[in-house]
């Protein structure tokens, strides 16, 4: 028995959508209970292949990049020719042509201006390159690549040479970087030699039995060290670290045969700077740590005015006063979390302050924790090789890495309060 319709039939117990385009007729299914409900299923089905023409024709129309579109409708073509549906599939196909006409269109459009921007691009870049100064160079180059990364392709006929034209200026680029800095690392080397030849004079003086020659040579070194010029900041604390050490114990011991009494000579910015952390920890003690914060901005503002060479600074002293900074900044920060959580803290025992105190901070300390792992990630798939651009966002990093150990350090103060308390 076979059962007819305009786009579809049954025949032996077997349905098939009839041939269009050149196709021949195409089995799509089996007759499961009768003969017509076996061909309105199937032509149900039809509603959704329609229904995935539709919905392209709508997102097509409303995005932004429409060009992307143009794989999905092939795919769509290729599924619709094998769908297993009765109905009129050809006005479908039609309407997939007008929008891939449309589509095409629009890409060749935006591969002709993608092109001019390219070309532009490429003038660009040789304009960085040329700059002398390398950071501000560096700098300049990744803003033009970041650029070009963001304009999209170009026709295939010049797709290669644009993007053989454009790498060969970052390839000379970075070459004559890496050459650059790999000289002035060899420069570099060679005044840590002669520092370093300095250091062993110095702490040959303390050996010395003649201490008003070894005082008259403690002089010449100190004069040959200041004319080496400056190195690195990172290189130069170690070296400075050691140099300072073999000539405090070459002083004590002349002092100590003088029968000197030495002065302390500080350099009065350091002065002012033992100061301004003095005020930082009395107000971290004392004040209202909505007080203290606010002091702590002007103080910050006040030690960021004093101009001390990095040779000549105390680190120590520095990362003393930035950590007490940090710990008022948080613990104001808590005490707003605190405040708009609890309304009545203040009437609360002081057991019960810790408690809530500890558990907002372990909130803060997970959350930022968890913050801190996907900027990490986040600037590992960041990192360029470019020298600076690497230490600007490994210094961002390091700023959250600093406030994540601060907000630990008082998770674990207000932990062992508690402990005092309860014991």
């Amino acid at each position: 028995m076979e059962e007819k319709e305009e786009y579809g039939y049954v025949k032996d117990g077997k349905v098939f959508l009839k041939g269009y385009l050149g196709n021949p007729d195409r089995q799509i299914g089996e007759v499961k209970s009768t003969e017509q409900e076996a061909i309105d299923y199937f032509k149900n089905r039809f509603t959704i292949a329609k229904g995935k023409v539709d919905t392209l024709e709508k997102d097509i129309e409303e995005a932004q990049n429409k060009g992307s579109y143009l794989t999905k409708l092939t795919q769509l073509r290729r599924k619709l020719i094998g769908f297993d549906a009765i109905g009129d599939f050809i006005p479908l196909l039609d309407r997939l042509d007008k929008a891939e006409d449309y589509l095409t269109g629009l890409i060749l459009v935006n591969q002709t201006k993608n092109l001019e921007i390219k070309r532009a691009l490429i003038e660009d870049a040789r304009e960085a390159a040329s700059i002398e100064d390398w950071p501000t160079a560096t700098d300049a180059v990744q803003v033009v690549k970041d650029k070009w990364i963001r304009t999209g392709p170009v026709d295939n006929e010049f797709q290669e040479d644009v993007d053989k034209q454009f790498q060969d200026i970052l390839d000379d680029f970075f070459h004559r970087r890496r050459e650059y800095f790999a000289e002035q690392n060899k420069i570099v080397q060679a005044k840590v030699d002669e520092y370093e030849k300095l250091i062993k004079r110095v702490k040959q003086l303390s050996w010395s039995k003649d201490l008003d020659e070894a005082y008259k040579q403690a002089r010449d070194i100190r004069r040959d060290w200041n004319a080496l010029g400056e190195l690195p900041p990172k290189k130069f604390f170690k070296i400075n670290k050691a140099y300072r050490h073999f000539f405090k114990l070459f002083y004590d011991k002349y002092n100590q045969a003088k029968g000197i009494q030495p002065e302390n000579r500080e350099d009065p910015r350091i002065t002012q700077q033992r100061k301004l952390l003095a005020e930082a920890e009395d107000a971290l003690k004392n004040d209202n740590i909505v007080t203290a914060s606010e002091k702590a901005k002007v103080l910050l503002s006040k030690w960021k005015e004093i101009r001390i060479p990095f040779r000549q600074s105390d680190r120590e002293l520095s990362d003393r006063f930035r950590s007490t900074c940090d710990k008022i900044f948080e613990l104001s920060y808590l005490a707003r979390v605190i405040s708009r959580k609890y309304p009545a803290f203040e009437l609360k025992s002081e057991e019960e302050q810790l408690r809530a105190q500890i558990r907002e901070m372990e909130w803060l300390v997970s959350r930022e924790k968890s913050d801190l792992d996907m900027a990490t990630l986040d600037v590992e798939r960041s990192l360029t090789g470019d020298e600076e651009q690497d230490k600007r966002l490994r210094g961002r990093l390091n700023i959250q890495k600093r406030k994540v150990a601060m907000k630990d350090k008082i998770l674990r103060e207000f932990q062992r309060k508690l402990e005092r308390l309860e014991r």
